[in-house]
């Protein structure tokens, strides 16, 4: 006999169908496990022969094998545990094999017979969903799973309730959905003293979803006015809520199944390496750029990052996804960021200042600067600088506009965009490109008079002259005007700095 348990593979954010196979046939007392799987997946027979023990079970003395199939597609995880327990005991006559059939079983089985939860239970879910079955999971992740809503879920705390509960005899209650948290608001504009160039290109960063570089001497404020863009953005809507969800999902960072409103803030170190901030490693997980999907990627030290990990974010910040080749899978990850960086304008951090700057000066700045290459710098829409802030400016009382009234005109603008872009599938003026770019950024005649000198005098390149476009569009919206002018091009174009030649 033949018991068939469904389950599956995760490859980035999808989800395949795994056919688990068990077969107890007569021959020496064996326990293989086939299918491509990884050491995770071959040491799934410890965990289920131990689960199955602590139920007062012995496995037959007879030839057992498992097989996940399709074989050539690699298995990797300790997901596999629970439907692997539940096709042996299938096979074995202890629970009903055509009752199974009807879910996708995911979870990791302890020593003791508790199922423990186990990344990418909503991914589950949702191709459960899709293929109209069940889902058998974990009961801490049950809050996780109810966001596929329309599906049985039979969400257990371990292997006896779950076998009780498919058998009738006991009840395992429908779990239910998990918290949607509301933003939380991190520091308010209010407490940056001074810096109002920096704050409106913040606030136009904000409203069209722009990457910003500030440049400016330590102490400045540039990880504070970093820390309150959050404060200024709007909320996820449900549907990219979901999305940004799949991805910690897969990472195993959602808690408790509470998917919240708040957009991601991810702000690495510069030790960072190229699979912690693209993704990757033995196990291909999300790096840094996809966890903070929908959301911001701060970069703080920008030139202390090492050059090629820099290098490795120029294909998603254009694509909006990033793929990790390895050689038996091609793993491809959402990574529609929203970059920040922050650096010094130098090694000492003081060009310019006679009083504290080193006596390197230029080269230094030159030398520091060339960490960063220019086809990264082109990916960048805002350049800033960000002045020191003297003693008398800190002694000047709180500003009277705070996050709130630039979330106010921040919100405004998005939703302009959004009636905006209703059939094109972009979300903000950073995703414009080709015949909506040409239809919605075009600005009028003087305003491309200007935009064309800008573009011959500071050497823009295509992608430059893309990204002022859309620049201007947004500034246009925060000004609630439909067609972009030359007042519009020209504060775009004030942020835009000539890149080095790399």
């Amino acid at each position: 006999m033949v018991a068939l348990v469904s389950t599956v593979a995760y490859l980035g954010l999808e989800a395949r169908s795994v056919e688990v196979q068990c077969q107890i046939a007569p021959g020496m007392p064996r326990f293989n496990v086939v299918g491509l799987p990884d050491k995770a997946v071959n040491e799934s027979k410890e965990r289920v022969h131990a689960a199955l023990a602590a139920m007062g079970l012995s496995l037959p003395p007879k030839r057992i094998t498992i097989n996940l199939s399709p074989a050539d597609l690699p298995k990797e995880g300790s997901h596999y545990d629970l439907p692997i327990a539940l096709a042996l005991l299938a096979a074995m006559g202890v629970t009903d094999a055509e009752q199974i059939s009807e879910y996708v079983a995911v979870g990791e089985l302890a020593l003791d017979g508790r199922i423990i939860a186990s990344p990418g239970v909503l991914l589950a879910a949702i191709h459960a969903s899709a293929e109209e079955k069940g889902l058998i999971c974990p009961a801490a992740q049950g809050a996780e799973a109810t966001w596929a809503s329309g599906i049985p879920i039979a969400a257990a705390p371990d292997l006896i309730s779950l076998l009780n509960h498919l058998k009738g005899t006991q009840v395992l209650m429908p779990p239910q959905p998990g918290q949607a948290e509301p933003p939380a608001r991190g520091p308010d504009l209010k407490q940056v003293k001074g810096q109002e160039t920096a704050k409106r290109a913040l606030e136009i960063a904000a409203a069209g979803g722009h990457n910003l570089l500030m440049v400016g001497p330590p102490g400045a404020g540039k990880s504070l006015l970093a820390s309150c863009l959050p404060g200024i953005l709007p909320a996820l809507t449900a549907a990219e809520a979901l999305e940004v969800s799949m991805v910690a999902s897969v990472a195993g960072t959602l808690e408790d199944g509470r998917i919240s409103r708040a957009r991601p803030f991810r702000a690495p170190h510069h030790s960072a390496s190229m699979a912690a901030l693209t993704g990757g490693g033995l196990k291909v997980r999300p790096g840094e750029v996809s966890l903070a999907h929908l959301g911001v990627l701060f970069l703080d030290e920008l030139p202390e990052f090492q050059r090629p990990v820099l290098d490795s974010l120029r294909q998603p910040l254009e694509t909006g996804e990033v793929t990790v080749a390895r050689a038996n899978a091609h793993v491809t990850f959402p990574a529609r960021v929203q970059l920040i960086a922050a650096m010094n304008p130098c090694r000492c951090g003081h060009l310019g200042d006679p009083a504290l700057g080193c006596s390197r000066a230029p080269k230094c700045a030159a030398d520091y600067q060339s960490k960063i290459s220019g086809p990264m710098l082109d990916r960048i829409d805002l350049h800033v600088d960000v002045e020191a802030v003297s003693a008398a400016d800190l002694t000047l009382p709180p500003p009277a506009e705070g996050s709130a009234e630039v979330a106010a005109r921040v919100a405004k603008a998005r939703a302009i965009q959004t009636a905006r872009f209703d059939q094109t599938g972009a979300r903000t003026n950073a995703e414009l490109d080709g015949e909506s770019l040409e239809h919605f950024a075009t600005p009028d005649e003087p305003g491309r008079k200007l935009l064309m000198q800008a573009a011959e005098a500071m050497r823009l390149s295509a992608r430059g002259y893309t990204r002022m476009l859309r620049v201007a569009r947004t500034v246009a919206d925060l000004a609630g005007v439909e067609h972009v002018g030359r007042i519009h091009v020209a504060e775009a174009l004030s942020y835009r700095r000539m890149a080095p030649r790399s």
